[in-house]
């Protein structure tokens, strides 16, 4: 039973797919997912408030994303890195709010989508990528994430073959406002990272990473359309 656990005691995959009253949520890369069909913005909102009704009466704050349709709702224990029996309680708890608000799930829905790299040596690469995309590095995982949760993660797949321009098959944009550019493209540069090109400045700049992964950090700034 969660109740007796040490609160801050990560629960493995196994010990959360034993676990009751979870019919609403999946657990995959560390945290518990749903997805519950409001309908509408107004019936989300509602959703919205309940939970965190919940959440402040828990002191333990979930990830939410109201949209017209839906609200998806992410749970991990950010102080410990993964799920613990805090996360399962509020889940059972916003599952009834749900519930009572005859609010229906979605779990077959939910999904994360993560961007891997190719690359034979993360930790010659990872610093540039963190550095670039404005990023955190993971300490126990050859991976860059958004600590603020909005972008996709990037991790880093070995293959020691990888590097140069045949094997790359894909490039990231980063999209910053234009008084950032400049500064995140220096991060990038003293991170190790290459300056490809400047031809297309200010819409972007070129950048290549230790092993010659390519990246752009793009503004605004001459790829908006403008008024007439």
């Amino acid at each position: 039973m969660t109740e007796t656990r040490d609160p801050r005691q990560t629960l493995r995959y196994p010990e959360v797919l034993a676990e009751q009253g979870l019919d609403d949520w999946r657990f995959f890369l560390g945290r518990l997912h749903a997805r519950f069909r409001t309908g509408s913005f107004v019936k989300g909102l509602e959703l919205v408030t309940r939970i965190t009704e919940a959440a402040e009466g828990a002191n333990h704050h979930p990830d939410v994303v109201l949209t017209y349709p839906q609200v998806d709702v992410d749970l991990v224990s950010h102080d410990v890195g993964g799920v613990t029996s805090r996360d399962i309680d509020l889940a059972r708890q916003i599952s009834a709010i749900a519930a009572d608000l005859g609010v229906e799930s979605a779990p077959r829905e939910v999904s994360t989508l993560e961007l891997a790299l190719d690359v034979p040596d993360a930790t010659a690469v990872q610093s540039f990528w963190a550095a670039v995309l404005g990023y955190d590095s993971h300490d126990a995982w050859p991976e860059v994430f958004d600590r603020g949760g909005r972008n996709n993660t990037l991790w880093f797949q070995k293959a020691p073959d990888a590097s140069g321009e045949v094997q790359q098959r894909f490039h990231l944009d980063i999209v910053v406002p234009r008084e950032v550019a400049e500064e995140r493209v220096q991060a990038a540069l003293d991170a190790g990272g290459t300056l490809v090109s400047t031809d297309a400045v200010p819409a972007f700049w070129i950048l290549a990473d230790a092993h010659g992964n390519k990246v752009c950090v793009c503004t605004a700034d001459g790829r908006e359309p403008t008024s007439d």
